[in-house]
């Protein structure tokens, strides 16, 4: 790790005047990639260990293929420093890696990595596992450190990208499927469900409308289900642009789209029924009655900034990813800002989150 880190900071410390030279691909490889390479243990100059220009199965070359037993297990795909990595560039590098059987494919500015799993069955964007970026704001020096140490030679060696992989985008396609089965439920899942109940007096279509009220408080969605419940998102319509969620996740990497699921799971929880969801142009709010928002969501592609309508004078023992941002200029709703992108952090967030839905309730709500 202590390489690694020393390697963040070097690049660090020539960005801002790289940048400002407008490097082309071959310079960024020189001065950017190849170092970082070397600091997660991947030999460049060892055709063993990684061949440059490595042909592909489709007559094309990939930048980089990274081998562990001389056989590739990475494919790395190297861009001008400032490049935006564009969807075209996305699809070639994971079309290479799938065509050939690679599971892991990487596209990187130099500063920005993009990690992508070529075999999950979705357009290219949405293979996106995860990205980090050398100087995000949001993560301290060894945070990114250990994101970038995923792909070092000895995390591939242990699997460790491939436990991670698994875990994640399994967990999104279950959590699909209950959405589907919660929302327009098969009599085989409602007979499974009632027999599993073993209670006579449960009638199957109490069951399939009880399913969509829980899926509220299991998966953090709110799906219709009677004329009193508004479905997830309503959206926003400005000119061209329709504002949703799926305007604000959809082409997040899944590693973040699932903290965003476990944090909107954990916020509709706290009143089931009584909270909605509404999305603006660059968030989203977390409202509960009409108009008492407690917690306002700017998804971003290496995690979640979140605002809470406190004052950071009331927290407890605050984090060091959260700041009091009542002075400073910021997209969302409150003035405390907390930067949440992985577990560890959700969990220890929750707390104020709780502390946040507890100050802006709104009391005496009708019963349904």
């Amino acid at each position: 790790m202590r390489k690694i880190i020393a390697c963040i900071e070097n690049l660090r410390s020539q960005l801002d005047r790289r940048r400002k030279e407008v490097l082309t691909e071959f310079p960024t490889r020189t001065v950017f990639i190849n170092p970082m390479l070397e600091a997660l243990g991947w030999d460049v100059r060892d055709p063993d260990i990684v061949q440059l220009e490595y042909p592909t199965i489709g007559g094309g070359h990939v930048d980089y293929a990274a081998k562990i037993n001389r056989k590739p297990v990475l494919y790395i795909e190297a861009k001008p420093l400032n490049d935006s990595l564009d969807v075209k560039a996305i699809t070639q590098i994971v079309g290479y890696a799938a065509s050939d059987g690679v599971e892991w494919c990487v596209l990187t500015n130099g500063v920005t990595y993009k990690v992508y799993s070529s075999t999950e069955k979705a357009e290219a964007p949405k293979k996106l596992l995860y990205e980090i970026s050398i100087d995000s704001k949001g993560s301290s020096i060894n945070e990114i450190a250990e994101k970038l140490n995923r792909l070092s030679k000895t995390s591939m060696e242990a699997g460790l990208l491939d436990e991670m992989g698994e875990e994640i985008f399994t967990l999104g396609k279950v959590r699909a499927t209950l959405e589907r089965l919660f929302e327009d439920s098969p009599d085989n899942f409602v007979r499974l469900v009632r027999a599993e109940l073993n209670d006579a007096a449960v009638k199957p279509m109490q069951i399939k409308r009880a399913l969509p009220k829980l899926a509220n408080q299991i998966l953090g969605s709110t799906l219709k289900y009677d004329a009193k419940v508004v479905t997830s998102l309503p959206s926003k319509q400005t000119g061209k642009e329709t504002y949703n969620e799926d305007y604000h996740i959809g082409s997040l990497p899944v590693e973040i789209v699932e903290l965003y699921r476990a944090l909107d799971s954990y916020c509709m929880g706290f009143d089931p029924g009584n909270i909605r969801k509404k999305a603006a142009k660059l968030y989203l709010n977390f409202i509960h009655g009409k108009k008492a928002i407690f917690c306002c969501v700017v998804p971003r592609s290496t995690g979640l900034n979140i605002h809470l309508k406190l004052d950071y004078s009331e927290l407890q023992n605050p984090t060091p990813n959260i700041r009091d941002v009542s002075n400073i200029g910021h997209w969302g709703v409150g003035d405390v800002e907390i930067m949440i992108d992985d577990w560890d952090k959700l969990q220890s967030a929750k707390p104020f989150i709780q502390q946040s839905f507890e100050k802006n309730k709104e009391k005496d709500l009708p019963a349904d």
